[in-house]
C-alpha cells in the first residue's frame, strides 16, 4: 500500500556523482517516489538519505520508474540493520498522518 509522505519528508539522494534534495510524494514499505526533474535511467543505483525527525536512514535503491518533469520511482534494495526500527518509526508515522487526513475528510471539516 502506497501512503502519501507528509509535508515534512525529504530525502537527500546520490546517483551518478549527481546529488540532490527532493520531497518524498509516495512512501511505501518497497519504496519511494521523489519530486525531481533530473533525468535518470530505469535500473540505476541511488543512495538515499531520509532527513526526518525519526534520525538519519540510509539505503540503497534502484530507479524503478522515471517520469519526466515529475520525479523517480525507487524501490529499496537494501537497508542497514540499524535503520530498520527508523524507517518503521518513519511509515507508522507517515500511516497515522494518512489516517488522520482520511477522518478529516470524511467528517467534512
Amino acid at each position: 500500500m502506497r501512503l502519501p509522505a507528509t509535508r515534512d519528508v525529504w530525502v537527500y539522494w546520490e546517483c551518478g556523482g549527481r546529488a540532490d534534495v527532493s520531497h518524498v510524494r509516495d512512501l511505501s514499505t518497497g519504496g519511494i517516489f521523489i519530486e525531481t526533474t533530473w533525468r535518470r535511467t530505469k535500473g540505476e543505483l541511488v543512495r538515499v538519505h531520509f532527513l526526518v525527525q525519526e534520525g538519519q536512514i540510509s539505503l540503497d535503491s534502484v530507479v524503478a520508474q522515471a517520469q519526466p518533469a515529475q520525479g523517480l520511482g525507487l524501490k529499496f534494495q537494501t537497508v542497514a540493520t540499524k535503520d530498520i526500527s527508523k524507517l518503521s518509526l518513519l511509515l507508522e508515522r507517515v500511516r497515522a498522518a494518512f489516517r488522520t487526513e482520511a477522518a478529516t475528510c470524511q467528517s467534512g471539516a
